[in-house]
């Protein structure tokens, strides 16, 4: 990761209860709440320009833009919903471009990860932690705020340890 550590690891503790915030969200509502995403944006913002040199921080934005359009023709097109693409772009700037590929097979491997463990609790007595969870009922959708927040964390977790 070419994130610095110690970035990482202010951005990871700013970001974790954001991010388990977002995964809650959607696993309970099938939704990412806006302000969540104002949320992880703030958190860029403001601990971006403590951490980061400020051409780094800067430049950092223009992944919020790119993963903001690819977002919206995903979302257009039916692949993934506006709550995941707005977070999706919200998260974009914490990730350095030289990282993107190790971004993406994380992603992979969370969303498995997320897929599995939320089929299991579905139909383990861990459901009845949480037994109005709409997440629960859906078949045919998944809430990939948990994947996605989970790949956040885990990139983040991953700098902070200079891996």
């Amino acid at each position: 990761m070419l994130l610095e550590p110690a970035a990482a690891t202010w951005f990871f503790i700013a970001m974790l209860p954001v991010a388990i915030w977002v995964a809650w969200s959607d696993l309970a509502t099938m939704k990412i709440p806006n302000k969540a995403v104002l949320a992880t944006m703030a958190v860029y913002t403001v601990v971006g320009l403590l951490v980061l040199p400020l051409a780094v921080w800067a430049w950092q934005w223009l992944h919020f833009a790119i993963i903001l359009v690819l977002g919206f023709l995903l979302t257009v097109g039916g692949v993934m919903g506006a709550g995941d693409a707005k977070f999706a772009a919200a998260a974009a700037p914490f990730i350095v471009a030289a990282d993107s590929i190790n971004v993406i097979a994380l992603l992979g491997i969370c969303t498995l990860f997320g897929f599995i463990s939320h089929r299991l609790a579905r139909v383990s007595p861990l459901r009845k932690l949480a037994p109005h969870w709409e997440s629960w009922e859906r078949t045919k959708q998944f809430p990939m705020g948990y994947p996605l927040a989970l790949t956040l964390l885990s990139y983040l977790a991953l700098a902070a340890i200079g891996y």
